[in-house]
């Protein structure tokens, strides 16, 4: 053993992380200091994007509380136009409850209202008091024309609500911004734009909030006030926040951005990027001269109203914080990378005597030596751990290997419960094919896979009174559980068609049978329908499942249904039923979701369109149909692993004409073979009624 292992672990672990410590001492010096340097300036990148993502959601929402308060009273403006005195109050109420508004009017097409004059405006503003005033702009010979400014003609032409550019206040001279939306008549014409004002001021307060939060967390204020500046501007670059009030609306910001090497454009391309409105990186990019001053440059979109809002900060200062963290990181990193060394080298030793003689032990107890003494180990640590876990292993080995032969047991047993449990379900469907071979007027056939051992899906059907009457229906998940339902669903239906040939009152007593005492909140989705075999009149009433295919002299096409909720999750729900003439040769095909929604390897699903090409190139003949459509199932599917139950029902209604023909039907019909069913549905329990 000693010769084994002359060249330890230990031994080797000391000398390769010597070597690797004194060859990369000085490359990871220099690494931790530009990583270091490197990560704090993006950092605070990355900052800036976090800050301003909360400016611009600040703004947005400010944007949206204005239009939402707008949106909100258009119905009570339009409901009130043919009363024009009622108008006034109501902007006066919406200037009241929205702080945040300026101003509001209701500007009129021309003579809307002829006794009014040739304009008409109720209009309502908040004073530098912050109290409301209201007054009527328009009339007959009122200076106050604004049916030949731009923002009305544009407003009444979109004819849809947006923000229009900031403009100045002719009377206070403050920037304002308005949210203009178009007032309709009960015939749908544009007659009044509804303008509500808002003041930029509002902007600046978030920015400047927003701004002290920021510097507060990353630098001290009077550093930070002087190192960054934060603008909402248009696509175009028009200020509309400015620290120097007189640069609003006038100043541009994009005749301030320079290239720092002319020759790279790099400034061009940014202004293109701010122009199309998209948003920076949230890591520093290449700088560019903002105001004679190398700076980065970040931006992002105000959705809302089509601005963006931009942030400059000089490049030295982001650098110079970064260059004092490198330099500190640095000379921790020597320090603890010394001191780490040393610690090492000793602890390996140590650490790995112990491992030596548990790995000796640990092989004779792979050999099946269970009554192996483990070596005492003193340390209280992982590998004290790992000794107890081996001696819990040896006393607990042959009890597990015990309780593994048991699990196994019962799995069998489980398994073997399942599959009678599976021929349990299976037998209660129609599975005899042909099932009625005295009939030549019908030919069924119907199939189910379900996904586990026992399914939620059922489908049944039989003659009575020349009567067809048939379900499908798939209950809410799967498994056992489902499988319960199933039979539940499967029996009731029987019990109810004995007392009822009407499709809508099956459904109806389903429902309420399923709805009480549904703890468990599983339901089914059930088409119902009943087929009059002498004149080919099929009555059907559909509770959320899957509309059926029905396919005549080659043309398939969607049989319409209600839309009504499944059975079992509402009691008192009244079902529909419709009524549609199959002629002769027509086939109507009926499936669950497991068809449509069969997914492949790669979660694409088997969809309507394929079932219907599938449907459109098969034969009318129900099993031939069903077996074309499980083919092409399953060559879509392929490997994938079957997600949900499939369930297929076809029946061909072929008619008197088929009374006279001799040949053979492919699946089923059925019809004097009904009288054993109907004698046993007689005897059903009046409780299913």
């Amino acid at each position: 053993m000693k010769n084994k292992y002359k060249h330890s672990f230990a031994g080797r672990l000391t000398r390769w992380v010597m070597l690797v410590l004194l060859l990369m001492m000085s490359a990871v010096g220099w690494l931790a200091y530009y990583v270091s340097k490197t990560l704090v300036v993006e950092l605070i990148g990355s900052n800036f994007h976090y800050s301003m993502t909360a400016s611009t959601l600040s703004i947005n929402n400010a944007l949206q509380e204005v239009s939402v308060a707008v949106e909100n009273n258009v119905f009570d403006i339009e409901r009130h136009l043919s009363q024009p005195e009622q108008l006034q109050p109501i902007v006066e109420r919406i200037v009241r409850e929205n702080p945040r508004l300026r101003s509001i009017g209701i500007s009129f097409t021309e003579n809307y209202y002829p006794q009014k004059g040739r304009t008409f405006c109720p209009y309502a503003w908040r004073n530098d008091s912050l109290q409301v005033e209201a007054s009527r702009l328009g009339g007959t010979g009122s200076g106050s024309d604004y049916l030949d400014e731009e923002w009305f003609r544009n407003a009444v032409a979109a004819d849809s609500a947006y923000w229009s550019k900031p403009f100045v206040s002719s009377s206070t001279e403050t920037p304002l911004v308005a949210y203009l939306r178009p007032i309709h008549d009960s015939q749908g014409r544009v007659v009044a734009v509804l303008g509500a004002d808002l003041s930029l001021d509002f902007m600046t307060r978030i920015l400047a909030r927003q701004d002290s939060v920021f510097m507060a967390e990353n630098w001290s204020i009077d550093i930070m006030s002087k190192a960054f500046s934060s603008y909402v501007v248009s696509h175009e670059g028009i200020f509309y926040t400015h620290p120097e009030q007189r640069r609003i609306l006038k100043g541009n910001l994009f005749s301030h951005i320079k290239d720092i090497d002319s020759e790279t454009g790099y400034a061009e391309k940014l202004i293109g990027k701010i122009k199309e409105g998209k948003t920076s990186r949230a890591e520093t990019d290449y700088p560019v001269r903002v105001n004679c001053q190398k700076s980065f440059l970040f931006y992002t979109p105000i959705s809302v109203a089509d601005w963006t809002l931009v942030v400059t900060a000089p490049e030295i200062l982001l650098e110079l914080y970064g260059i004092v963290v490198g330099v500190i990181m640095l000379a921790i990193i020597a320090v603890v990378l010394m001191v780490t060394f040393f610690v090492c080298r000793l602890t390996i030793r140590r650490a790995a005597h112990p491992l030596r003689e548990l790995a000796s032990t640990a092989d004779q107890v792979a050999q099946g030596q269970f009554d192996t003494v483990l070596p005492t180990i003193k340390s209280r640590d992982e590998i004290h751990l790992l000794r107890d876990s081996f001696d819990n292993m040896q006393h607990s080995l042959a009890t597990y290997v015990e309780e593994l032969r048991d699990t196994t047991a019962a799995k069998a047993s489980i398994e073997s419960e399942l599959n009678i449990a599976h021929n349990i379900q299976m037998s209660m469907l129609p599975k005899i094919y042909p099932a009625y071979p005295d009939r030549h007027d019908i030919d069924i056939f119907g199939q189910l896979t379900p996904a586990k051992a026992v399914g939620g899906d059922l489908y049944d059907f039989f003659i009575r009174d020349e009567r067809l009457f048939f379900c499908v229906g798939d209950v809410s998940g799967k498994g056992v559980p489902a499988s319960l339902v199933m039979a539940v669903t499967r029996s009731l239906f029987r019990n109810i068609t004995a007392y009822t040939m009407e499709a809508d009152r099956i459904v109806n007593a389903l429902n309420e049978a399923l709805s009480g005492n549904n703890d468990t909140n599983m339901f089914v989705t059930l088409f119902v329908g009943i087929l009059d075999l002498s004149n080919g009149l099929l009555h059907y009433s559909n509770a959320g499942h899957d509309m059926p295919l029905m396919i005549d002299n080659g043309s398939v096409s969607i049989l319409p249904c209600d839309p009504n909720i499944p059975v079992g999750v509402m009691p008192g729900w009244t079902f529909t039923v419709q009524q549609v003439q199959m002629q002769p040769g027509a086939t109507i095909f009926l499936y669950t979701d497991g068809l449509n929604e069969a997914e492949n390897a790669d979660h694409r699903q088997f969809g309507m369109d394929r079932v219907e090409q599938t449907a459109k190139g098969a034969s009318p003949q129900p099993e031939q149909l069903i077996a074309t459509m499980t083919d092409a199932v399953h060559q879509f599917v392929g490997e994938a692993e079957q997600s949900d139950d499939l369930t297929m029902l076809a029946i061909r209604y072929i008619g008197s004409a088929g009374l006279s023909e001799s040949t053979g039907s492919i699946g089923f019909t059925g019809s004097a073979g009904s009288s054993e069913a109907a004698e046993a549905d007689k005897q059903a329990p009046a409780a299913a009624k």
